[in-house]
């Protein structure tokens, strides 16, 4: 659902749209360009580099994969593994560049997938898959490129904007935050709590870019929705979540570490109202909800990318908008009510990558919103027609015929000339047309 369907989608979106998004648009003229015609011409910028996640890896490659998705039963991949992989690959080969792509050696298995299995099917001039760790992709960061899109964190983005800016390389960051979820009392708190849960544990078990970092909600309605959230959890992957078939794997130990250092924050002790559970073995955390946790622990501080979710509390839910904007501007934030002017306030007050009211994570599906963050959590974005205009160049093409020559353009500038100018510039075609009438008299005379 989340890997290979929304890549396929993606597919057959651009296959169906290309020959309308490759096609020149015509623009209007002025008239100080009078007569012309005007258009925009897409064109590929050239080489691109793509280094993707490791959280949806394959969503991040290429069209013609279409043809290989049978090919994915015969590899064990990491859940979610490389849909982030795909998306921009589809975006940079519809607008006419050549990819090169260096997979997130995070999730080795569909790593070595794509290096095996994408040159059977795909054009190797056009499109390389390049193995390896931070060596490799430092390598490749030292050569020019015509434009770098990367996937993952703001630290390494920071790496690799400064290696773009000796070649004045454009670059597009696709980062993450912690993405805020705000919780009325007056919303249908049953499917409120399917909905949050759904996209939280069931998106990667909380290793999703656009997962819920957090919830905050009023004092008075904390309880409820604690409630709510369990009996949604145990419905969805039982009473023993770690023998869930439904719950991912934490991607390796590293982060099944951090992940447990967040837990033993003395910030957040005696915090856990739900979850908690551990199998470093099996790399399982279970759902673990935070009750009143602190806006100075340590999960609060960074994004957590990973099952737990802190629930902050207020007394009022205006104090929300502070909370969040005293952070980092996140790729997503989240409200569940029935409160339109709440939901205005919402929209008008917090900057974030994207917004989704009532729901969680499914603005990523909608092909005609533009995906991508602001601030800390990126720049620039991608998504079906937003995909294809990120990798190509808008080229302005201008067209003039030797029909009409207007003669005050031309020195010596004379002060009936500068008349003339000024009043095209400021749109009033008056002052030319004057002119034009006077002007064969003049010079004939």
């Amino acid at each position: 659902m989340l890997q290979i369907a929304l890549a396929k989608d993606a597919c057959l979106f651009t296959l169906k749209k290309l020959k309308h998004w490759v096609k020149p648009q015509k623009v209007s003229t002025s008239i100080i360009t009078f007569p012309s015609t005007a258009q925009i011409v897409p064109e590929p910028f050239g080489v691109i580099l793509i280094i993707s996640a490791w959280n949806y890896p394959f969503y991040q490659i290429v069209p013609w994969l279409v043809v290989v998705f049978v090919e994915l039963s015969m590899v064990e991949t990491t859940p979610n593994s490389h849909v982030l992989s795909i998306e921009p690959v589809i975006g940079a080969i519809a607008a006419g560049n050549t990819v090169v792509l260096k997979p997130s050696e995070v999730a080795p298995s569909t790593s070595s997938f794509f290096a095996k299995v994408l040159p059977k099917y795909v054009d190797n001039s056009c499109i390389r898959v390049l193995e390896g760790s931070a060596s490799e992709t430092s390598e490749l960061l030292e050569q020019k490129w015509d434009k770098i899109m990367y996937t993952g964190n703001p630290r390494v983005a920071r790496i690799v904007m400064a290696a773009a800016a000796k070649h004045l390389t454009p670059v597009i960051l696709e980062l993450g935050g912690k993405c805020p979820l705000i919780v009325d009392s007056n919303i249908d708190l049953k499917v409120a709590a399917k909905r949050i849960v759904v996209g939280k544990w069931g998106s990667n078990s909380g290793q999703a870019c656009i997962a819920p970092d957090y919830i905050i909600t009023t004092k008075s309605f904390a309880a409820k929705l604690v409630d709510a959230l369990k009996i949604a959890l145990q419905k969805f992957y039982g009473k023993d979540p770690l023998q869930s078939t439904d719950l991912s794997r934490i991607v390796n130990i590293r982060h099944f570490a951090r992940l447990r250092n967040l837990l033993e924050d003395e910030k957040v002790s005696g915090k856990i109202v739900y979850g908690g559970q551990q199998d470093e073995k099996d790399l399982k955390i279970a759902p673990t909800i935070l009750l009143d946790v602190p806006c100075d622990a340590l999960m609060m501080e960074e994004e957590i990318f990973g099952p737990l979710l802190p629930i902050v509390t207020v007394d009022d839910l205006g104090q929300s908008f502070d909370i969040i904007n005293s952070k980092e501007k996140p790729l997503a934030a989240y409200l569940f009510t029935r409160d339109q002017r709440l939901e205005e306030n919402f929209v008008k007050t917090v900057s974030a990558g994207g917004m989704l009211i009532n729901d969680t994570i499914l603005q990523f599906t909608n092909r005609h919103l533009p995906f991508g963050g602001v601030g800390e959590s990126g720049m620039g974005f991608y998504h079906g027609k937003f995909s294809f205009d990120a990798f190509s160049h808008k080229k302005a093409v201008l067209r003039r015929c030797f029909i009409v020559e207007i003669p005050m353009r031309y020195p010596p500038y004379t002060p009936q000339k500068q008349k003339v100018v000024r009043g095209l510039m400021s749109g009033n075609v008056l002052p030319l047309l004057h002119a034009l009438i006077r002007w064969p008299n003049r010079r004939n005379g």
